[in-house]
């Protein structure tokens, strides 16, 4: 028995022997890890040429080669960090889906053998419909709004963590507690959302918001995953909602590897005087249109970083332009996107936003991106949009539009006067004549970058009606902030983190709950119900549909503004309305928009009054008209 133990002993040492050298021989071929960007790709895209971002030890100092047949090798050069490849492919006019392989040699020998996949696109992908007037956007804070999922609430090696005792540091909410609570989106009539950045932000503190990403192809941890954004987003298609996702171009996290191993020497704009590069930028946007601007102010204001953890991108350098566009490109096509918000749209290189927007639209010619110039003048934010005569060959489709935002907040705080009130956002909408598309425009009474519309507003119930009932009824694309349907407010500060606070009801043993109604005022829940029946009536509202068809009257200085809709044989009235007594309207001076109708509905109540007589108005509070062709 000795003998024969001996034996299987010598059998089983040789069996290892062999297996270690297997294992060992195959680890030297492979290498250590490498990271390829794009992760994946997609057959039948428009632009059939892709760049690959190797990233790896030692990798630019090796060659690269496709073994399969199919794709084609344009070539790959070295960056200027040696831990970099670039990979240049032609996919054709028709690849394969399926695995390729890029294969990465070393003086002759195989170093690493990738795996990459090619899939095919979901029917119908490059048809999308972006938002239209037709949509009203929900905009979400992510951390804010519900925690679905406490197990990521702490993630190992990410610091900044959760603790809602604190309202700069995370509060748990995620992609899964958005999710659970479609219904009461689907509910309030909402048909998109906007969610702040959900990119990893593995940044030392202040991360929640997510504006400092640290990886530009991964969901942060505390978020979720990929997939679960991916599917967050179909589901929220199925149920008529798209999902518009938060970009950033301009600039990354401080902690983003690339800080630590740039790829080219210019990949971030660094200043010579700056302590670490940083030099702050001095926001003068109209240097980019200014015939006298200095050209250091230009530069400034282009290359200046927002503040030390946000390094500024330098969309100059051909590597990073091609990688910015196609990260973009691959998150509409992984997670079924309806629409981009892209952040500080004026602050990249305004050239490589130009050749950004040329190559979404090339690939997704039906889709939206609207784009954030926070300026008051709406000659500064239109000269962006596409079909402008100013040269710029922009395909940009859509604008925050701030001018109206400030304008609407000084019309129904000013003393109505000859220059004063409703007059200002009168003048506003009169310049709509720059803007190639207005009703393109989102618009809205606040965002998560200012003081909710109930603090601006100085809590005043009416005048909130008055604000929702303009961005509801204007032209272009209403976006409302979370909680604004049930007036959430922070009286005395604007900081960023409390005008961010949590929605109630998304949390375990909150003491209101907003999704029900449970604990809510008496004033919240009435207008969270008039919310609702607003924003299932528009959408049945062929008239704030209907592009070109807006006409208002100019203020008389009386408290009142005074429009009109029409459109599919819908025509609607609205009149904002700030008296604090109740007034009559002569409905004479309107009888060109009245088109002889005699009676209509209020909306959302549904009560009827007659056209044929001064209307009465109460005090401080909206009225909208709507009737049919008889």
């Amino acid at each position: 028995m000795a003998g024969l133990d001996y034996l299987i002993f010598q059998l089983m040492r040789t069996l290892f022997l062999i297996i270690w050298s297997t294992v060992t021989m195959a680890s030297f071929a492979q290498g250590p890890a490498v990271k390829v960007e794009p992760p994946s790709w997609w057959t039948g895209m428009a632009n059939s040429q892709l760049q690959l971002l190797v990233e790896g030890e030692g990798v630019g100092r090796m060659t690269a080669s496709i073994e399969e047949a199919g794709i084609s090798l344009l070539g790959f050069e070295s960056a200027a960090n040696s831990r970099y490849l670039v990979v240049n492919l032609d996919l054709g006019a028709n690849p394969n889906a399926g695995t390729y392989h890029l294969v990465l040699k070393e003086n002759g020998a195989i170093r690493h053998t990738i795996p990459y996949v090619l899939k095919e696109r979901e029917p119908g992908s490059a048809d999308r419909q972006g938002f239209t007037p037709k949509d009203v956007i929900y905009l979400i804070t992510p951390d804010r709004f519900a925690n679905g999922d406490p197990a990521n609430d702490k993630v190992s090696g990410m610091p900044d963590q959760t603790d809602r005792s604190r309202p700069g540091a995370r509060h748990g909410g995620d992609l899964e507690g958005i999710r659970q609570h479609l219904d009461y989106l689907e509910n309030l009539g909402i048909t998109g959302l906007w969610l702040n950045p959900v990119l990893e932000n593995n940044m030392p503190r202040g991360s929640y918001h997510g504006y400092a990403v640290t990886d530009f192809y991964q969901v942060d941890a505390r978020f979720g995953t990929n997939d679960l954004f991916r599917a967050l987003s179909k589901e929220a298609k199925s149920r008529g909602m798209m999902m518009v996702m938060d970009q950033v171009i301009n600039h990354c996290g401080s902690a983003h590897r690339w800080m630590d191993e740039m790829p080219y020497p210019d990949w971030i704009n660094l200043w010579e005087e700056g302590e670490n590069g940083f030099k702050g930028t001095n926001h003068r946007r109209t240097t980019l249109v200014d015939p006298h601007a200095a050209t250091s102010d230009l530069e400034l204001f282009q290359d200046g970083w927002f503040v030390p953890s946000m390094p500024d991108l330098n969309q100059r350098n051909p590597v990073l332009a091609t990688y910015l566009i196609q990260n973009s490109i691959w998150w509409i096509e992984y997670a079924d996107l309806g629409g981009i918000r892209m952040d500080t749209y004026s602050y990249p290189d305004r050239d490589f936003m130009a050749k950004w927007t040329q190559a979404i639209m090339a690939e997704y010619p039906r889709f939206s991106i609207v784009g954030e110039e926070w300026f008051p003048q709406p000659a500064i934010v239109a000269q962006w949009q596409r079909g402008n005569d100013n040269g710029y060959p922009s395909e940009l489709n859509s604008l925050m539009d701030f001018p109206s935002q400030m304008s609407l907040m000084r019309a129904l705080k000013e003393k109505e006067s000859w220059n004063a009130g409703f007059l200002t956002l009168y003048e506003t909408l009169a310049h709509d004549f720059l803007y190639p598309d207005p009703d393109m425009l989102m618009v809205f009474a606040d965002n998560h970058d200012m003081s909710r519309i109930f603090t601006q507003l100085d809590e005043d119930l009416g005048l909130y009606l008055n604000a929702m009932a303009f961005v509801l009824t204007t032209r272009g694309i209403p976006q409302i902030f979370y909680g604004t349907e049930i007036l959430m407010s922070h009286p005395g500060t604007d900081a960023h983190e409390v005008i961010r606070s949590d929605f109630p009801g998304g949390w375990p043993g909150d003491k209101a709950d907003a999704f029900s109604g449970k604990g809510l005022s008496p004033d919240a829940k009435q207008t969270k119900d008039w919310m609702r029946a607003m924003l299932q009536w528009r959408k049945e509202s062929p008239a704030i549909h209907t592009s070109g068809n807006l006409t208002h009257y100019g203020p008389l200085h009386d408290g009142l503004y005074v429009y009109f809709r029409h459109g599919d044989g819908q025509h609607i009235m609205v009149v904002l309305n700030k008296n604090e007594q109740a007034v009559s309207l002569d409905l004479g001076r309107f009888s060109n928009d009245l088109i002889g109708a005699t009676r209509a509905i209020v909306v959302p109540t549904g009560e009827e009054v007659s056209l044929e007589q001064p209307l009465s108005l109460p005090p401080g509070k909206p009225l909208i008209l709507n009737w049919f062709n008889e």
